[in-house]
């Protein structure tokens, strides 16, 4: 077999992208993942570690579905307010109460171009809703007055019924306790995880897992500062449900996996020395100055610096003793009568010559 076939045999049962896939099963993207996140397309991690794909049994399973595409479309259907109440065959202000009692649950939310958020209903269950004799006395005359005592108290359980979905929705996707845990976390404030988890190793655990959230606008702008408390638990008693989840999602994964720590490696029983510290070297073996200097050209040696000479060890030399012939000569020598600059110990070069003439 040659190697284009096999190329070709292994390009064609790789997984796709999530765009891809999109389009293979002809769905808009926000479509597309909302099927994916109601389990209707099965997704699986990517061996690259580039984010989730779709094999092409997938896609071929879900495309031979009875009514593909039509029938896939409908069950991922979204609707806002408006289109949600029509579909309930209720007043828009009735629909929005029932939302805020949490009788109907948000899928998904964005926001418009007036920072207002705007929340998405699955079609699907908004038409099963009127079908519930329980819910009938909802849908005609006046709300039951305890209800409404809790509309009047300034109940909005929309977000934090979304939050709960869409932790499910994360939930689905992820391989590994610790990634459950991250799941968790997400939906809590830094400093309630700091509470529950002391150990900082477990914690980078969970920012290593941690989902991507939502992004609306730039990072810091009132967008995103928005869409981050829609992210966040804020009730009481949602917080103090979601530390007791994360506290036992931790216990489970250091038993299972331990958050990995950074460790000190021993070759032949000698601990490395920390980063940072000098080696120690002994006065025998201690490397000269000059000889760890780069080799430098004629030009550039004529205006260095004349190189340190090297301390021996041991006891300290004497000093070279002048000749004779030299201090008994008259100060009124001529240069030529001098001994040459390496008899005197004077660097040569330009610099050697601009010394001996100051002499």
């Amino acid at each position: 077999m040659s190697g284009n076939t096999v190329t070709q045999s292994v390009a064609q049962s790789a997984p796709w992208s999530l765009a891809r896939a999109a389009r293979e099963l002809e769905l808009r993207r926000g479509e597309f993942d909302l099927a994916v996140h109601l389990g209707h397309v099965r997704t699986v991690p990517d061996e690259g570690g580039g984010g989730r794909r779709v094999t092409r049994a997938e896609t071929g399973r879900v495309r031979s579905q009875e009514g593909f595409p039509e029938a896939l479309r409908e069950r991922v259907k979204a609707v806002g307010t408006t289109e949600g109440a029509a579909l309930m065959g209720i007043s828009t202000a009735r629909f929005t109460r029932l939302a805020r009692l949490g009788l109907v649950v948000p899928v998904k939310f964005y926001l418009n171009r007036y920072r207002a958020v705007v929340w998405l209903y699955l079609a699907e269950e908004l038409l099963r809703f009127p079908s519930d004799r329980q819910n009938a006395p909802l849908l005609r005359g006046r709300t039951p007055e305890g209800l409404r005592d809790q509309l009047e108290a300034g109940l909005d359980l929309r977000p934090r019924n979304w939050r709960g979905r869409h932790m499910g929705f994360l939930l689905r996707q992820t391989d590994g306790p610790w990634a459950r845990a991250a799941v968790v976390a997400s939906l809590l404030d830094p400093v309630q995880v700091a509470e529950v988890i002391r150990d900082p190793y477990e914690r980078a655990c969970l920012n290593r897992f941690r989902p991507e959230r939502l992004s609306h606008g730039a990072p810091d702008s009132p967008a995103a500062h928005l869409v981050s408390r829609i992210m966040t638990a804020e009730d009481p008693d949602e917080i103090s449900w979601l530390r007791a989840d994360l506290g036992q999602a931790v216990a489970e994964a250091r038993e299972t996996h331990p958050a990995p720590r950074p460790t000190q490696r021993v070759e032949h029983g000698v601990v490395p020395e920390p980063a940072g510290s000098a080696p120690a070297h002994s006065s025998r073996t201690r490397p000269s100055p000059v000889a760890s200097r780069p080799a430098v050209s004629g030009r550039e040696a004529a205006f260095a610096p004349a190189a340190p000479v090297p301390v021996a060890a041991g006891p300290v030399a004497a000093a070279p003793v002048v000749s004779a012939t030299v201090a008994s000569r008259p100060e009124t020598a001529t240069p030529e009568d001098l001994p040459a600059a390496g008899e005197r110990g004077w660097p040569r070069g330009l610099l050697g010559w601009l010394r001996r003439r100051n002499t």
